[in-house]
């Protein structure tokens, strides 16, 4: 399955193979996007915050009522706010476009 990441800039794409049972942030963290993933999926930082495109929002299952209060903290959240650590790929997801938000960070690097 193919997913879309488009950079913070707007003007970048990288395009990464993912397998279904993929969790989003492993993908882009595998590919080099700038997302941080500091509580490792536990829901308890918004530090993985993407912004799905809208054509491809309602493909989404809806966001738990602990993520929805994760996105409440995320700097540049919007209507299409999700933590990539919330979302298994399967293959209805296949073709997903993600937006890393400006405000990302990755103390990573």
């Amino acid at each position: 399955m193919r997913i879309v990441f488009v950079h913070a800039d707007g003007k970048g794409r990288t395009e990464a193979e993912a397998q279904p049972g993929d969790i989003l942030l492993d993908v882009a963290q595998t590919h080099l996007m700038p997302l941080e993933g500091t509580c490792e999926g536990q829901m308890a930082c918004s530090t993985c915050h993407v912004i799905v495109a809208k054509e491809d929002f309602g493909r989404l299952p809806p966001a738990s009522e602990e993520e929805e209060d994760m996105l409440d903290l995320a700097a540049g959240a919007r209507r299409t706010s999700r933590l990539s650590c919330q979302i298994m790929l399967t293959d209805d997801l296949d073709g997903l476009t993600v937006h890393i938000p400006a405000e990302s960070r990755n103390m990573q690097r």
